[in-house]
């Protein structure tokens, strides 16, 4: 089911009548003056609700004698509501493309020839920072303190700062044996 087809489908459904119809529906295949009968709406009203429901997939129509007679497409409610929450959206390439952009402009703006010019104060930026000061790290491997003051001064001079904002952030963790990257880090950075 595509994102479009989802959003139809949900939409179809936000309705008491239409989710009264489909309800009806479930039990036996009806015609509109039935259905009109039996939820107490006109046949018109009715027939406005079905056309949406067929628009939207949920249910099909066939001809009997003078009538149309409506059933439900069950396979179009087959699929579970996460299965289409989880389904590549059309927009998710060009939202990564966009994050992507903004993650640049920001390394750009803060550093030049390798060098941090100065830590942004606005978080989302110092964490693009701060990911890019991890990169610097080997996954896997625990650090001394003095090790990792050495790598996070290659970046800004205030690398007690850094080394600090590393933690906080969760892209580094510590004990008493030294500094490593969280296996969150890791698996983003592999």
């Amino acid at each position: 089911m595509t994102e479009q087809q989802a959003v139809q489908l949900f939409k179809c459904l936000a309705d008491a009548t239409r989710l009264q119809i489909v309800k009806s529906l479930k039990e036996k295949p009806l015609y509109v003056e039935l259905l009109a009968e039996r939820l107490e709406r006109t046949p018109s009203t009715i027939s406005f609700h079905l056309k949406k429901l067929e628009e939207a997939g949920l249910v099909e129509s066939r001809k009997e004698q003078y009538y149309a007679v409506y059933a439900l497409n069950e396979s179009a409610l087959n699929d579970r509501i996460i299965d289409i929450i989880c389904e590549k959206s059309a927009q998710e390439n060009d939202q990564m493309q966009r994050e992507a952009l903004y993650r640049q402009k920001v390394l750009d703006t803060f550093m030049e020839y390798g060098k941090l010019k100065s830590i942004p104060v606005q978080r989302k930026k110092k964490r693009i920072i701060l990911e890019k000061i991890g990169e610097s790290f080997e996954k896997g491997k625990i650090y001394p303190e003095r090790e990792v003051n050495i790598i996070i001064a290659d970046y800004h001079d205030d690398f007690c700062t850094l080394r600090r904002d590393l933690i906080s952030e969760g892209i580094m963790e510590r004990d008493g044996r030294g500094y490593w990257l969280t296996d969150e880090e890791q698996e983003e950075n592999s």
